[in-house]
């Protein structure tokens, strides 16, 4: 009785680790990951030819095709993918705005504890700050809503043994 308790617990082991190794689909950009998705996670996109969105979480992944709650969609097929992504332009824009709100309370602070004068506006400081505020602010706010596939974007399914492929957080915590 013991050793087929032992036996059993030692398939079970076995059978976790196996099903740790999930398949992941990633958005290429020649050799750049720019988006991960593990099966359960969501997933929006239109298909070619269709001008309607498709909301739905990954339920399997194959190696030419998603499955999408009961629904199977050729890798082929997918025309855009919906997610929010940042570039250099939003960065710089969100560094735009914080060094030109820095700048003006910096030249506040100067004036007023420094110099020990009444706070007033100096017209080159605040044209400045304002500047880079007015530049920043639509750089930092404008973000890429979707990818279109194709040319430079690929889809692809990678399994654990691809260079591409990275274990999801969970796995990595149980690890040792």
């Amino acid at each position: 009785m013991t050793h087929l308790r032992l036996l059993l617990f030692t398939l079970l082991l076995l059978g976790t680790n196996l099903g740790l190794a999930q398949k992941q689909l990633i958005l290429l950009n020649r050799e750049t990951v720019i988006l991960r998705l593990n099966p359960g996670d969501e997933f929006i996109i239109s298909l070619k030819g269709d001008k309607r969105k498709l909301n739905s979480y990954i339920n399997n992944l194959f190696d030419t095709a998603v499955m999408v709650h009961k629904t199977l969609i050729p890798l082929h097929k997918i025309d855009k993918i919906y997610f929010k992504h940042s570039s250099f332009a939003n960065r710089f824009g969100r560094w735009l705005v914080v060094g030109g709100v820095a700048y003006f309370l910096i030249d506040q602070f100067n004036t007023v504890v420094v110099q020990g004068d009444k706070a007033s506006l100096d017209e080159d400081v605040t044209t400045v700050s304002a500047g880079m505020v007015a530049v920043g602010l639509p750089m930092m706010l404008i973000k890429k809503r979707y990818q279109r596939v194709g040319r430079k974007y690929r889809l692809m399914v990678v399994e654990e043994g691809s260079p591409f492929y990275v274990a999801p957080m969970h796995v990595l915590e149980t690890e040792p």
